[in-house]
């Protein structure tokens, strides 16, 4: 065995992936309602319960407020679940969490949408809405 297989360094894409954080910018429309739709279609992590991988796409829609989601952020994000034991249904949830936490927006909804897997397909869709 090598030293490399020793002791492997994480190469600069996953240092990346783990030190990545949404950031956000200033709307440059602010008082302007538009949407912003992202699809980010490699979305994995892993079955809390078997282990075995999960693939789907995600779709973020979302009216912005003062603050945007800037998309290498939110690429790198997304991509921090690729080892993550969590359920279709927490993950989805989460993902609307921390973007609501980072953006604030004034209206979003996150959609989970997996690839069937045993016969199984699993469309998770979650919503929220600023308070007035």
């Amino acid at each position: 065995m090598t030293q490399a297989q020793e002791h492997p360094e994480a190469k600069y894409g996953e240092r990346l992936i783990e030190e990545g954080k949404l950031i956000t910018f200033p709307n440059p429309r602010p008082g302007r309602r538009y949407t912003i739709s992202i699809t980010l279609p490699e979305f994995t992590c892993k079955c809390p319960f078997s282990g075995y991988p999960d693939f789907g796409t995600i779709y973020v829609d979302y009216v912005p407020n003062q603050r945007v989601v800037e998309l290498k952020a939110i690429k790198l994000y997304i991509n921090s679940y690729r080892d993550r034991y969590i359920s279709h249904e927490e993950a989805a949830n989460q993902i609307l969490d921390d973007l609501v936490e980072a953006c604030d927006p004034l209206e979003i909804t996150v959609k989970a949408d997996y690839t069937p897997r045993g016969n199984v397909h699993t469309v998770v869709e979650v919503t929220h809405a600023k308070a007035s």
